[in-house]
């Protein structure tokens, strides 16, 4: 049924009837595939600029590699997040060329790698244990066409290795602030630069620091303007919405 529409309205476009604006305007509208365990919304890049993210979570490794195929049929990329090896064993046997980052617990489809974003996206993290939850911000900044300056382990227990890189920060577009334990290092970055700070509590740390909740409440707590807080561990939605902003800030070409 989604051919038999797609070449009714192409008929439509070539006989004049509509214009390409009012076709793509009506695709817009597309159905979703049911495959029976999923609903995929193949055309959520018409209406909101990124297509449908994977999350791995829940599935069977089998179920995430059929959604990714399904998405890749209409879609350049496809993302699947806090993905396992065995889900990319099946994802590579229906899509060879997606790849496994294992840190960051993605599987990445990227077959159109064009910049989109201005000056980039800084990750900052405060600690090693951190990277899992940077990198899978910093990963799908790229994914979205972000470049991306990795600041890695310089959390407030010794602040002089952030001082040091704060000029090359406050060039980048957007910051995304990564921290567990106290959560301190948000704070601080907000109250050194003049860009957006999106702030990812993570779930390392002791007893008291209950699974990143210590860390989220200090954040959402924060007297520094300009900070966001994402939920605990959610590098995704902090690396999506920095690589927004970074594209909203991109200088726009003549006649677009």
């Amino acid at each position: 049924m989604d051919r038999e529409f797609i070449e009714r309205l192409l008929n439509a476009v070539a006989a004049g009837e509509k214009s390409p604006a009012e076709a793509a305007e009506t695709l817009k509208d597309l159905p979703y595939r049911d495959m029976g365990f999923a609903n995929v919304d193949r055309h959520r890049a018409l209406r909101c600029g990124a297509a449908e993210v994977v999350f791995g979570g829940g599935k069977t490794p089998e179920q995430a590699a059929r959604i990714m195929e399904e998405l890749a049929s209409t879609n350049a990329n496809v993302l699947c997040t806090r993905a396992s090896e065995e889900m990319y064993e099946a994802v590579k046997r229906r899509l060879p060329d997606a790849r496994h980052e294992p840190t960051a617990r993605m599987i990445l489809l990227r077959r159109d790698t064009a910049r989109r974003g201005g000056a980039g996206v800084a990750v900052v993290s405060a600690g090693a244990a951190d990277m899992p939850v940077a990198e899978e911000a910093a990963l799908t900044a790229e994914f979205y066409g972000s470049a991306v300056l990795r600041v890695y382990d310089v959390g407030v227990a010794g602040l002089h290795r952030l001082l040091d890189r704060i000029p090359d920060i406050r060039a980048m577009n957007a910051i995304v602030a990564v921290a567990g334990m106290e959560g301190a290092l948000a704070s601080v970055v907000g109250g050194l630069v003049d860009k957006p700070v999106f702030a990812v509590p993570t779930s390392v740390g002791y007893g008291a620091s209950l699974g990143g909740l210590a860390a989220l409440f200090a954040m959402l707590n924060g007297c520094s303007l300009g900070v966001s807080v994402l939920n605990i561990d959610n590098g995704f939605g902090a690396g999506y919405l920095a690589a927004m902003i970074d594209r909203m800030a991109a200088p726009r070409a003549e006649g677009e």
